[in-house]
């Protein structure tokens, strides 16, 4: 079964990053498979003068793929749970 990954795209001094990374793993941990059901990565954007010119406004931004599919942005600002459920479920 293919696994899901998640970037969150953030910044290292934004509450707002740290209460959707908190609130995407708090949905992970509510899974049968918990750590095992999708993986994140969190990338900061000011290390990147291409991604703060995208997101700079936006962040947090939560983007997913599954297996190497095209990234689908999901939310910003705030994680939308049933979003993310309905890119997990399918």
């Amino acid at each position: 079964m293919p696994k899901p990954h998640f970037i969150l795209y953030g910044r290292s001094y934004c509450h707002l990053c740290d209460d959707m990374l908190q609130a995407l793993l708090a949905l992970r941990g509510q899974h049968e498979h918990g750590a095992g059901w999708f993986t994140v990565d969190v990338i900061d954007v000011d290390a990147d003068s291409e991604l703060v010119a995208r997101y700079d406004e936006l962040v947090p931004v939560l983007v997913g793929s599954v297996d190497g599919s095209a990234p689908l942005q999901l939310c910003h600002y705030f994680l939308d749970p049933e979003r993310v459920k309905a890119f997990l479920a399918g």
